[in-house]
């Protein structure tokens, strides 16, 4: 009997060791990457809010040609909805819906992913004038882990796992436009 109680109180230490570690550990994430576009700020802007053209860059749209898209409502305002579904893993399913647009300025996003895990974040695109004939694009998103799950950002940094992607985006986005085809 003394050596079950031992062995339940060692487990229950295992066990109340991460949950008490997961307190002090942030919830919060966001990432960011950036690329200056040699072209004017409208022309950039009015290329980056029709969602559908994420098709054309965007590292995660090209993982899977076969995947499976639908739309709601007009691409380039606020409330279109564009789902996706794909049977690659690392793809996934969720859905993405433009929530508000600064004209010329700022796009943001909401981000569902439903598989292979549920999540909301918060993506956006900023464009900024360099000149008269450069743009600065920024790109990025932000989100959090629940308690406890945000032990996970111990182990797993969400800017070296999806900063590199949203920089190979933002570098196709530079070709398309400062060279159409």
């Amino acid at each position: 009997m003394r050596i079950l109680k031992k062995i339940l109180v060692v487990l229950a230490i295992i066990i109340a060791i991460p949950l008490i570690v997961a307190l002090f550990v942030k919830k919060d994430y966001a990432v960011e990457r950036e690329v200056i576009i040699n072209k004017p700020k409208a022309e950039v802007f009015n290329y980056i809010k029709f969602i559908k053209n994420q098709d054309h860059y965007s590292k995660w749209s090209m993982m899977d040609p076969a995947m499976k898209k639908t739309y709601q409502g007009t691409d380039g305002t606020v409330g279109f909805i564009s789902a996706w579904e794909s049977n690659n893993k690392d793809v996934g399913a969720g859905e993405q819906e433009i929530t508000a647009i600064i004209d010329g300025e700022r796009i943001d996003l909401k981000l569902r992913f439903k598989v292979p895990f549920e999540a909301q974040d918060d993506a956006y695109f900023i464009t900024e004038s360099v000149s008269e004939n450069q743009t600065k694009v920024k790109w990025g998103f932000k989100g959090s882990f629940p308690y406890p799950m945000n032990i996970m950002g111990l182990f797993f940094d969400m800017d070296k796992a999806v900063g590199g992607d949203l920089k190979t985006g933002l570098d196709n986005l530079k070709k398309i436009l400062e060279n159409p085809s």
